[in-house]
């Protein structure tokens, strides 16, 4: 595993965003971890984070493209920390752009913040975590209605690996339909191979109690 990822997934823990425990998710599945993107809460931890997603960005796609795309509302402030990580990284000048939720009619008009996409624009998406597909189908037609653009692929943060509609993953479902590459700074299993009966500040984050229920939850949820 990457020295990036080991260093992703302590990072989570110290910021409190991964959690271990008794969680019901959004859907109604009951679930020994948690992510909760919500608890980036610094100016500090928003730039490592972004530091993170570019690398992640680069290992998969490069710095061959125009716009970093961050739906509304968590990928606004994604988009543009992770555009300036790539700038100071990489050294490559990429623009950012988010959606609005409700169209602007004054001043600025329109449904995008940041940069306009253009007719040619090579577009990655950024998302904080695995996505069911929802935001998804709200957020192509509105990158595909402003020209001929490109959409070269999507990065999360973390893949959790549940099933998504069917029974494959919810980032393949979206690579089969959608028909570009997905990727996550980690996945489940990476978080799992690195902090399983290995101390992290002095406490053994993942037992074997715990990786006992994190197997069975992937028994009856994983993605196949």
């Amino acid at each position: 595993m990457e020295q990036y990822k080991k260093e992703f997934i302590e990072f989570m823990i110290d910021c409190n965003v991964l959690k271990f425990g008794d969680f019901i998710t959004k859907s109604g599945r009951k679930t020994p971890f948690f992510v909760n993107t919500g608890f980036y809460r610094t100016g500090a931890q928003l730039k490592r984070l972004a530091e993170f997603y570019a690398e992640a960005i680069n290992n998969e796609f490069g710095t061959d493209f125009d716009v970093l795309f961050g739906p509304a509302y968590k990928g606004i402030p994604l988009s543009v920390a992770t555009t300036m990580a790539i700038a100071e990284i990489y050294d490559e000048d990429i623009r950012y752009c988010s959606n609005r939720k409700e169209i602007k009619d004054h001043g600025d008009k329109g449904i995008l913040l940041g940069s306009p996409i253009q007719d040619g624009d090579r577009v990655v998406i950024i998302e904080d975590v695995t996505t069911a597909g929802t935001s998804i189908e709200e957020t192509l037609p509105i990158i595909k209605a402003q020209g001929d653009v490109e959409v070269v692929g999507m990065v999360v943060s973390v893949d959790r690996m549940e099933r998504g509609q069917g029974k494959k993953s919810a980032l393949s479902e979206i690579e089969e339909k959608y028909g570009f590459k997905t990727t996550s700074i980690v996945t489940m299993k990476e978080v799992v191979e690195h902090l399983y009966n290995r101390p992290y500040k002095g406490t053994v984050v993942i037992n074997d109690e715990l990786k006992k229920a994190i197997d069975s939850y992937y028994e009856q949820y994983g993605a196949q």
